[in-house]
C-alpha cells in the first residue's frame, strides 16, 4: 500500500488547507481509503469493506474494462473537445440510441451540476421565460444557479426562495400532502404544479421548466405516482415551459428494467432535456445534456457560442464508450433488477421484524428505508436514521 503519510498526518492536512464544509464520511473516526477493486474498497491496514456509499462507480471501482480505455486514449490523445475526434461523436451517437427519438443533439460537460446548469440555460433560452418549478427537498448540483433551486440546500442556510423559483410538493405517497389512501394522489399532486403555474401568471412571470430527478434520490428515494410526470409535463408545456428529467444519479440502468428512470413512467413521456452525469464516467469527469433539436437550435439563435474546454474530450469519451459497453456485457441491468429484487424482498423480512421501519421502496438498485417512530403519524426518527447510516 503506498501512502505519503500517516492516517493522522492525513487528517491534520486535510483539516489545515481543505475547506471546512468539505465534510468527510464518518467524521468521528473517519476510514482512510487507498485502494478500490469493483464493490470493494481497502484502508491502509488492507481492510475490506463492502461499498454501500458511492454513487459513481457505476460499473465497480477500477474496472479493467474502463482502465484499459482510458490508458490506451491517454497516452494517444487528450485535447480541447473542439478539435474533430471521432470518439465524442461515437459516444453521442450510442447515447442517443438509448433515448427516445426526439431526444438527439448532446453537450457535453464535465459533472452532473455543470449539466444542470446549462439545462437551464437551453430552457430560457427557448421561449425568453425565466422561472423555475421545482420539487421540495430537491438537490440538482452546487452551482450558485442550482443551490438557488434545491430546497435541500437553500433551506439549510440564510439564502431566501428567489422570486423566480417556485417550490412543488414532492409526489410522495408515504409520507407527503396526499398519500396512498387518497383518492387520486396524480391529479392531486399534477394539480399543485397548476395552481403554481396559475399563480405565477397572475403575478405576471412566465415558466421556462420544470426540473425534477427522474425519481428523488437526496429526498428520500421518492417514486412518483403513475402518470404525475404527463400531466405536469402538459401544464408546463401549455405555459411555453419545458421538462428537465434529472438522471445525474438515477440513469444508466439504474433501475433494472429501463435504461433511464424516466422511462418507467411510460412510453407516452418523454422529457424535453434530459441532464446525467456521475455514472456516465464511473468517476471519471464527464457529464452530458441531451435535447431536442428545436431547443438546440433556440439555444443557438442566441449567438453565444457554448463552448466547454474538456466537456466531451477523447479520454472523457473513451471512458464513457467502456462504461456502456460493460452495462451491456455484464447485463449490469438485469444484475440491478434480480438483486435489487432480492435485496428488497430481505428489507420486508426486516420490516416484518422490526418496528422502525416504516415503509421500503424502490425499484432495482435505487431502494430506500423509510424510518418512523410512529407508523400511524409516520413520524420521521431521525436520529435513529443517523445511527443506522453510521454503523
Amino acid at each position: 500500500m503506498c501512502e505519503l503519510y500517516s492516517k493522522q498526518d492525513t487528517l491534520a492536512l486535510r483539516r489545515k488547507h481543505i475547506g471546512p464544509s468539505c465534510k468527510i464520511f464518518f467524521a468521528a473516526d473517519p476510514i482512510k481509503i487507498v485502494r478500490a477493486q469493483r464493490q470493494y474498497m481497502f484502508d491502509e491496514k488492507g481492510e475490506q469493506y463492502l461499498d454501500c456509499i458511492n454513487n459513481v462507480a457505476h460499473v465497480g471501482h477500477c474496472h479493467p474494462e474502463v482502465v484499459k480505455a482510458a490508458m490506451k486514449q491517454m497516452e494517444l490523445l487528450n485535447t480541447n473537445s473542439r478539435f474533430l475526434h471521432d470518439n465524442i461523436v461515437e459516444y453521442a451517437k450510442r447515447l442517443c440510441a438509448t433515448l427516445p427519438e426526439k431526444l438527439s443533439v448532446c453537450y457535453f460537460t464535465n459533472s452532473g451540476s455543470e449539466a444542470n446548469d446549462l439545462a437551464l440555460r437551453l430552457a430560457r433560452q427557448f421561449r425568453g421565460h425565466q422561472d423555475v418549478i421545482t420539487l421540495d427537498h430537491a438537490y440538482h448540483g452546487h452551482l450558485t444557479s442550482l443551490i438557488e433551486i434545491s430546497p435541500y440546500k437553500f433551506r439549510k442556510g440564510k439564502d431566501l426562495k428567489k422570486e423566480f423559483v417556485h417550490v412543488a410538493p414532492i409526489p410522495d405517497t408515504y409520507r407527503g400532502k396526499y398519500r396512498e389512501d387518497h383518492a387520486d394522489p396524480t391529479s392531486a399532486y399534477a394539480d399543485e404544479v397548476k395552481k403554481i403555474i396559475e399563480e405565477a401568471h397572475k403575478n405576471g412571470r412566465k415558466i421556462a421548466a420544470f426540473i425534477a430527478e427522474s425519481m428523488q434520490s437526496c429526498g428520500g428515494q421518492v417514486i412518483p405516482p403513475t402518470g404525475y410526470f404527463q400531466k405536469v409535463a402538459e401544464y408546463v408545456r401549455a405555459a411555453g415551459g419545458v421538462f428537465i428529467a434529472d438522471e445525474v444519479q438515477v440513469g444508466f440502468g439504474r433501475v433494472g428494467k429501463h435504461f433511464w428512470s424516466f422511462q418507467m413512467h411510460g412510453e407516452d413521456f418523454v422529457p424535453d432535456i434530459v441532464t446525467m452525469g456521475k455514472p456516465m464516467g464511473n468517476g471519471h469527469p464527464v457529464a452530458c445534456v441531451v435535447t431536442t433539436k428545436e431547443i438546440a437550435e433556440a439555444f443557438c439563435s442566441s449567438g453565444m457560442e457554448y463552448f466547454n474546454t474538456y466537456g466531451g474530450n477523447p479520454v472523457s469519451s473513451a471512458v464513457a464508450l467502456a462504461v456502456l459497453d460493460v452495462i451491456e456485457n455484464e447485463d449490469l441491468q438485469g444484475n440491478a433488477t434480480r438483486v435489487g429484487g432480492y435485496l428488497t424482498e430481505l428489507l420486508k423480512k426486516q420490516k416484518a421484524k422490526h418496528t422502525l421501519i416504516g415503509d421500503v421502496r424502490g425499484v432495482g438498485l435505487f431502494i430506500g428505508i423509510d424510518l418512523v417512530k410512529d407508523h400511524q403519524r409516520r413520524t420521521p426518527a431521525t436520529a435513529e436514521a443517523q445511527h443506522v447510516i453510521y454503523k
